[in-house]
């Protein structure tokens, strides 16, 4: 049986190489300008214009639970398809869409716990890094709790 290749569309977040299913994206933007949400939860940034679509804009920083994004640094929007309508993902940078084999991928391990081990759904294991699979219908929820 041949091994899939599967696309992904990646991204850095705090040092870490992520990737998303390059068929969720619906597209890649600079920063937008966004209005703030009162009472949302810590990981709605705020709401995007996006040629007369409202889209929620999610920093994955604070849903990954990782360092906050420098104040000097704006971050780049992957707007990505969900059951409920496009989210934006707001991520440190872009990097480019990569194709690999299923031989190198490992399910989510069970190193990785807490709400950014939920997120994840494995990793491929690439010559010079790790690549996190996100899974984006998971981070794109958002509770009360967040």
């Amino acid at each position: 049986m041949a091994e899939r290749a599967r696309q992904y569309c990646t991204f850095l977040l705090d040092e870490h190489y992520f990737g998303v299913d390059v068929l969720r994206v619906q597209e890649v933007i600079r920063y937008q300008q966004m209005t703030h949400v009162p009472l949302a939860p810590a990981v709605v940034e705020g709401l995007i214009n996006l040629r007369g679509q409202i889209v929620t804009a999610l920093d994955l920083r604070r849903r990954l639970e990782l360092s906050e994004r420098p104040d000097d640094q704006l971050p780049m929007n992957v707007v990505v398809r969900t059951d409920d309508g496009p989210v934006s993902f707001l991520v440190d940078e872009i990097g480019d869409v990569v194709e690999v084999g299923d031989e190198i991928f490992e399910r989510r391990l069970d190193t990785i716990r807490g709400v950014p081990g939920e997120l994840i759904e494995g990793i491929y294991k690439l010559e010079d890094r790790l690549l996190l699979i996100l899974d984006a219908d998971k981070a794109a929820e958002v509770s009360r709790a967040d």
